[in-house]
């Protein structure tokens, strides 16, 4: 098949699995070509099967807010057409499935084109249900010709703000298992936990959604009771904030902001703990791959995050904003190493049995055959 992505290529988990199934699409033999603003920050490695079109915007003074999704409808129409393109697969509901619906009616005398859309979370949770957004949403919903969500929470939520008169089918994000970085983290850890410290680890988009600032006082009390080290992985408008409350908590020492970084996995097989404090989550891809590093996560029991942190598995739940529990429940575990290791190889084993990536590909792979036969 020939398929075009359209995604946010920040640092985001629908870019993220945007990009990895466009990945390994295209390591089983199909075209992909992804469709966006800049180039997807995880799809550094060349391959024949793999191409990237620039999304270009003008600058015109009588545009206060540049048109994207108007240059991105161009775009895909032009990419469909000359390409054959058999499918556009969206990810998030704006602007990328109501520009598809206007990429396939300007060329619908020319070529026809499928749409899939995937729903990731605050494009239903957050930016859909806003009056300005409510209703191009629920069309750009209607008019696509399958829809997923990456949780049945998100499926649950869509439906009941929406009303779909499509059907949404829940396929779950994926991960990768990588091996290898198990070892490679001895030196890592040497540089940041000389003295044998435990590790916390937090990966996220630092937005207030992500309650970064939670992180630290959870650290802060955990390091009350033992030594501990911070790995915060990520960028956003809440990370200067979580750095002032670390100096003002007297551990900044303790806590490394590491910006964003393409190698997470080695990052998070560091981590003796990953920590999730989030006001919601529709699935929480960041647990999911620390999982698979064998990992323990330990986050808020929002959204969907109870789907994917199966208690005394994976992890455990707290309520939004417990940062006692959360606390407790991490000292218990630190000071339990054996408890602690079948945690980790549990939440591995749950990780690579439920959600790796040949489990999941072949439902995308389902669909979209499912799509072009009608």
């Amino acid at each position: 098949m020939k398929i075009g992505i359209s995604c946010y290529p920040t640092y985001g988990g629908s870019g993220v699995v945007a990009t990895e199934l466009g990945k390994n699409l295209a390591r089983l033999g199909h075209e992909v070509h992804f469709m966006a603003y800049a180039l997807p920050y995880r799809l550094k490695d060349f391959s024949d099967r793999i191409f990237y079109h620039e999304v270009k915007v003008i600058n015109y003074p009588l545009f206060d807010y540049p048109p994207y999704s108007l240059a991105l409808a161009t775009k895909m129409a032009e990419i469909a057409r000359y390409q054959q393109l058999d499918i556009v697969h969206a990810h998030y509901a704006i602007p990328h499935a109501i520009s598809a619906y206007l990429a396939r009616e300007m060329i619908k005398a020319y070529h026809p084109l499928k749409i899939v859309t995937t729903l990731h979370g605050t494009d239903i949770t957050l930016v859909g249900r806003d009056p300005s957004f409510l209703d191009v949403t629920k069309f750009s919903i209607d008019q696509s010709d399958a829809v997923t969500a990456v949780s049945r929470y998100l499926r649950d939520r869509t439906i009941e703000t929406f009303h779909p008169n499509r059907p949404i089918e829940v396929i779950y994000n994926f991960i990768e298992d990588h091996p290898d970085h198990l070892r490679k983290c001895e030196k890592l850890l040497q540089r940041i936990a000389p003295h044998g410290e435990k590790v916390i680890a937090h990966l996220s988009n630092f937005r207030p959604v992500k309650r970064v600032v939670d992180v630290i006082e959870v650290a802060y009390r955990v390091k009350q009771q033992m030594p501990v080290k911070v790995l915060m992985i990520g960028d956003g408008p809440e990370r200067s904030r979580a750095e002032s409350r670390a100096r003002e908590l007297g551990i900044a020492q303790d806590v490394y902001f590491l910006g964003k970084q393409d190698d997470v996995y080695l990052l998070l097989s560091s981590a003796d703990i990953f920590l999730m404090p989030s006001e919601l989550e529709s699935f929480g891809l960041a647990a999911l791959e620390a999982m698979v590093c064998g990992v323990p996560a330990i986050t808020s029991n929002a959204g969907g995050l109870p789907e994917l942190v199966k208690e005394g598995i994976s992890g455990y739940t707290v309520p939004v904003g417990d940062v006692e529990r959360m606390s407790e429940i991490i000292l218990a575990l630190f000071q339990d190493p054996a408890r602690l290791e079948r945690l980790s190889q549990s939440a591995r084993q749950y990780a690579l049995d439920n959600f790796h990536v040949d489990k999941i590909i072949p439902q995308y792979i389902q669909l979209y055959e499912n799509v072009l036969s009608r």
